[in-house]
């Protein structure tokens, strides 16, 4: 219950610092968006244009996890996955807070999850994220950068929201690796405490989901979940 609470708590604290303690949307903001929309990214801060790619990297880093985790809750997935391609961690903090805690995984993976389940998925994305930082970090003006998310809600929202997404990932690495077998503590703290390059290589580490085999019957959802 906790866990639950805290989730709504941070969920509606993030919306009203948005809307309502944030930096003003100015024509500047409306500009800038549209200028990373619409390609034209030479006229965007190198770091601007990262934040906003990893915020996609961090969907699919969670969508590694939860579309598996989904299967076996009462909700699924899919829907928050969907609303956080246009709102980011709005739209992902609910379904944490929906979902129960779970450590099991029955049935099989079909091709949609296999994919998500994939070393190679997790190996594409560590490059992704790494090129993007390396992007952000060497090419990009940082008193620039600062400026704009003191002045800009687009900047200064999006910008938390990766700080969120990291803060997060530690709500449902834990379930992932029991259902992996891979509980090893050392490793769920070494990911947590390393913000986005902890998650990456988790993905590259961690053992295949384990799969019951063809003939065998799934459980039913009501009794792989936990309060």
């Amino acid at each position: 219950m906790f866990r639950k609470t805290a989730l709504w708590l941070l969920w509606a604290g993030f919306i009203s610092y948005v809307l309502l303690l944030a930096p003003p949307i100015t024509p500047d903001t409306l500009r800038l968006i549209k200028n990373i929309l619409t390609g034209q990214w030479t006229e965007v801060n190198p770091i601007i244009l990262s934040i906003f790619a990893l915020v996609g990297i961090w969907i699919l880093i969670y969508s590694c996890l939860l579309f598996v985790d989904g299967r076996m809750q009462r909700i699924r997935f899919w829907p928050f996955a969907l609303g956080s391609v246009g709102t980011g961690v709005i739209s992902l903090i609910p379904y944490l807070a929906l979902r129960e805690p779970n450590q099991e995984f029955s049935g099989q993976k079909d091709t949609f999850l296999k994919v998500f389940d994939s070393r190679w998925t997790g190996i594409l994305l560590n490059f992704s994220g790494l090129f993007l930082l390396a992007i952000g970090l060497l090419a990009g003006d940082w008193g620039e950068f600062i400026q704009q998310f003191q002045s800009d809600r687009f900047v200064n929202g999006m910008s938390l929201a990766v700080c969120l997404f990291c803060l997060l990932f530690p709500t449902v690495l834990g379930d992932d690796m029991a259902r992996r077998g891979f509980n090893i503590p050392q490793v769920f703290w070494a990911v947590s405490l390393v913000p986005l390059l902890g998650s990456l290589a988790y993905l590259c580490i961690r053992p295949p989901l384990p799969e019951a085999s063809p003939g065998s019957a799934p459980e039913p959802v009501a009794s792989t979940t936990r309060a």
